[in-house]
């Protein structure tokens, strides 16, 4: 694997910079960004773009996000140090990285088990101590649950019940809803036992959710 350089560093101060002028205010989240070593979570030979402001294909028909769009999510969700949080779409493990510097209690589930795999050893390779488990997150993780925060990393077409009845009240669920081409940011929060508030934000394009309150199972 390779080193973390000071020239990397010195890149991610610039996506730091970058992402600030686009309006990513929340200064946490910001430094967890110029934290993480974002070229760790590509393959060597494409590492000349881990600090560009963009997605980037993983494999197995998924990406590594755009860091605004991690900085937007992450923003959004506020994790706080004693939250316990729940993330949907594990992918390249990068996100995953970026909510350990906000908070140690970081549960993930990955739907495709190659990626899960992949990830699983990079992560312990880089002394990420998140949970990680393998299978259907569009009904979350019921024997973790409650969450103080769950963050949905792939387009879903409604607002899975499942996610919500896994959050502690208080909490809040970020989630992109709409189409598999286009979706809404939404976050939820969770006032009561029966009562939820909901908020809509950007639009963004992300992969689709997969599995049973998904866009169901895709060969």
């Amino acid at each position: 694997m390779s080193a973390d350089s000071y020239r990397h560093r010195g890149q991610r101060r610039a996506l730091v910079a970058e992402l600030r002028r686009k309006g990513i205010v929340d200064e946490r989240v910001l430094m967890a960004l110029a934290t993480v070593p974002r070229h760790l979570f590509f393959e060597p030979a494409f590492q000349e773009h881990a600090y560009q402001d963009k997605a980037f294909p993983i494999g197995e028909g998924q990406t590594i996000s755009q860091p605004y769009t991690v900085a937007y999510q992450t923003a959004l969700l506020s994790p706080r140090p004693q939250d316990r949080v729940l993330e949907i779409g594990t992918g390249s493990g990068y996100q995953c990285a970026v909510l350990l510097q906000l908070t140690p209690h970081v549960c993930s589930i990955e739907f495709n088990p190659v990626l899960f795999e992949r990830t699983r050893r990079r992560l312990a390779l880089l002394h990420q101590a998140a949970h990680l488990f393998c299978g259907d997150g569009s009904v979350g993780l019921p024997p973790h649950a409650p969450f103080d925060k769950i963050l949905v990393t792939a387009g879903s077409p409604t607002i899975p019940r499942a996610l919500l009845q896994q959050l502690r009240v208080g909490g809040a669920l970020v989630i992109p809803v709409g189409t598999e081409q286009t979706q809404r940011m939404m976050r939820v929060t969770r006032e009561s036992e029966a009562g939820f508030v909901s908020e809509e934000f950007e639009e963004f394009r992300f992969v689709p959710l997969l599995g049973q309150a998904g866009w169901g199972i895709k060969n």
